[in-house]
């Protein structure tokens, strides 16, 4: 590896599917030990620009490098990358050691030397203890970490995983999200991670790529994606947000333009009890729902829209407001974000390790 290159730099990506545009003209750069997301619903681009830089599918135009090097013809085992899948891959008549020294056994690396570096690799996972057992003798969250043993245990400079939480359970998901990151971070290898998952995304990734119609809508940050979505695609893919066209926005924020604002940014309170620093707007109550760490409140503004409220439930209370109140919705104008349109297709939009263009 080196500092000089970015581990990966797409340059006019775009890959066609007859009349089907998969992915349009995507330019970006991802920097060595980054763990960086590519999220987005299906059919956004986000897996086939995955399967590019893998090799598994060849670019209509454009260019792809992998530390500077031009990779963009290389058959996929003449690249140094590694791919773990949602459906781990793995043979079930091998032992999980077996499974995870199968690279190097094909690398043509000496049995002694190759069942090392696979102990190696189990023991970073913390599953060398099992080595001896066959895949089907372990748990899905188990089997996952012996398909990233097995990925890794090659020394990939780029290790490619496409959507590999997928299949497990939320609370097998959520410990395997603590685990890949740790990971990550143990070997400093780059992670390019695919996922529709906004929050998996967020809680895992260095940056983030947002997706949609084979486009890169926005690039950041999760706390740059979150707190500043730049379009309402964006705003309303990731996480939730209240959105306000140009008639609501000039009706309830005194804005011209598109907005949004995070139901969490906003609070419901007694009317004529707002501090004076806050925006306020009146409303009823249509409903109150208990979410346990939460209470989501629906208010049919009098201004016109109807917006989400996000209180936290830190008093244990039950339905403090109940349906057909007349409360204040109150946030402070700071929190309120303008959005622009979205990335047309066929516009071009650079994204480079040193900053995200502005020019659409």
């Amino acid at each position: 590896m080196t500092d000089r290159h970015p581990a990966i730099r797409l340059t006019g990506l775009t890959k066609e599917f007859g009349a089907v545009t998969a992915v349009d003209h995507v330019d970006l750069e991802i920097g060595a030990g980054e763990f960086f997301s590519m999220l987005g619903p299906s059919g956004s681009g986000k897996t086939t620009v995955l399967r590019l830089i893998a090799g598994f599918e060849q670019p209509t135009s454009g260019t792809i490098e992998l530390f500077g090097e031009d990779v963009t013809r290389r058959a996929p085992f003449d690249r140094d990358v590694n791919t773990v899948f949602q459906d781990y891959a793995l043979f079930p008549h091998m032992s999980v050691l077996e499974n995870v020294a199968y690279g190097l056994r094909v690398r043509g690396i000496g049995r002694r030397e190759r069942h090392e570096r696979a102990r190696r690799a189990l023991a970073s996972v913390r599953l060398e203890p099992y080595a001896d057992r066959r895949p089907s003798q372990l748990s899905g969250g188990q089997r996952q970490r012996v398909a990233l043993a097995r990925a890794t245990v090659v020394e990939p400079k780029v290790l490619l995983l496409d959507e590999p939480l997928g299949a497990l359970d939320l609370k097998l998901r959520e410990q395997m999200q603590v685990e890949l990151k740790q990971i990550q971070r143990e070997l400093g290898i780059t992670f390019i991670f695919v996922t529709h998952d906004q929050e998996e995304a967020l809680t895992l990734s260095d940056r983030v790529a947002v997706f949609h119609d084979g486009r890169i809508q926005q690039l950041g940050t999760p706390a740059e994606l979150y707190e500043r979505p730049t379009s309402r695609f964006v705003a309303d893919f990731v996480g939730t947000s209240n959105l306000f066209d140009e008639d609501a926005s000039v009706a309830v924020l005194g804005r011209k333009g598109t907005h949004s604002i995070r139901p969490e940014k906003l609070s419901v309170v007694a009317p004529d009890t707002a501090e004076p620093a806050l925006r306020t707007a009146r409303g009823t109550v249509v409903e109150a729902i208990y979410l346990g760490s939460g209470i989501r409140i629906v208010v049919d503004l009098d201004a016109g829209p109807r917006i989400s409220v996000l209180e936290q439930n830190a008093r244990g209370r039950l339905h403090d407001d109940q349906r057909g109140d007349r409360v204040l919705v109150a946030w402070h104008d700071d929190d309120v974000v303008e959005l622009r349109a979205d990335v047309p297709g066929g516009a071009s939009v650079a994204y480079p390790l040193t900053g995200v263009s502005e020019a659409v």
